[in-house]
């Protein structure tokens, strides 16, 4: 188990355009390792310089880059998310763009390899439009996704969320109906999972795929981002549950932009990363290893 298996999340950032003192600040309080959060209007994934900068920021900080999060729209205007990127879309045109920025997220790789994309399988339904969530759909796009992923060294990571496509169950079914498709795996989103119901039921059902995880907290109605422990979850049985099934990480904490200050947030989230080490039976010693 290395310091890589704690990972966080550049939604934290999502707000603003990501530099290079937002990884110098994941990296001070201990975490290894990040999930580039994909948008355009806070990191431009289609420009080689933006890339470079990337890159040098990571051989900077020493992090590495465990997984790209797919964009599930293309900027965020004023607090206003535009252009969907449903890849379970009725409308082609739609659909065809959203396959298109997906491809050209996993072109990351050929420059910033990374092993895992986490992927969205529609819409929240809390937001949905009406034509976001058609399994047909979906199962067309991710027929070109999940072998374009391969051929570049990523396994695509289809995330559990609050729409039918993307319970458990459902991902669990896609994937075992999908013969034909190199490996793909669930990413289980604790936070969803709770919204949906009993994380450990979420985490018992998908046993066997679970690739990666995102972890935050939710006080049980919205879908909060909040740091472990600041919410409803019970994690000391989640984390159980995640072993019994073989997962080891990483673990990766997927937090929202909060009012007070980002340092203040991730001090808590070290904090709560003490606590997983602890219920996990994790040492440090171990973790340099």
């Amino acid at each position: 188990m290395s310091a890589a298996s704690f990972a966080v999340s550049t939604f934290l950032f999502h707000r603003s355009r990501l530099d290079r003192e937002h990884l110098v600040e994941i990296a001070a309080h201990g975490f290894g390792a990040v999930e580039l959060f994909a948008l355009r209007s806070h990191f431009d994934y289609g420009d080689p310089a933006a890339v470079t900068d990337l890159a040098e920021w990571l051989d900077d900080t020493r992090l590495q880059l465990t997984a790209v999060h797919a964009p599930t729209a293309e900027r965020l205007v004023d607090g206003v998310w535009t252009g969907n990127l449903s890849v379970a879309s009725t409308d082609t045109a739609t659909r065809a763009r959203a396959v298109a920025e997906v491809q050209l997220t996993l072109d990351l790789a050929r420059v910033l390899p990374f092993r895992t994309l986490v992927l969205h399988v529609g819409t929240p339904a809390q937001i949905a439009a009406a034509n976001d969530n058609d399994a047909g759909a979906a199962r067309r796009s991710l027929d070109v996704i999940v072998p374009y992923a391969a051929a570049g060294g990523v396994q695509v990571a289809l995330e559990v969320q609050t729409n039918a496509l993307s319970t458990p169950d459902a991902l669990v079914a896609l994937i075992e109906d999908a013969a034909d498709w190199p490996p793909a795996g669930i990413c289980l989103d604790v936070g969803h999972a709770r919204l949906l119901g009993d994380p450990v039921d979420a985490i018992e059902t998908a046993s066997g795929l679970i690739v990666a995880s995102h972890v935050h907290d939710t006080r049980g109605s919205r879908d909060d981002h909040l740091v472990p422990y600041d919410g409803s979850i019970e994690w000391t049985r989640a984390l159980l549950a995640f072993q019994k099934v073989g997962y080891s990480g990483p673990w990766t904490f997927e937090l929202a932009p909060a009012a007070s200050p980002v340092a203040a947030t991730l001090a808590r989230a070290a904090q709560a990363r003490q606590r997983f080490k602890q219920c996990l039976g994790i040492n440090d010693e171990l973790m340099s290893q």
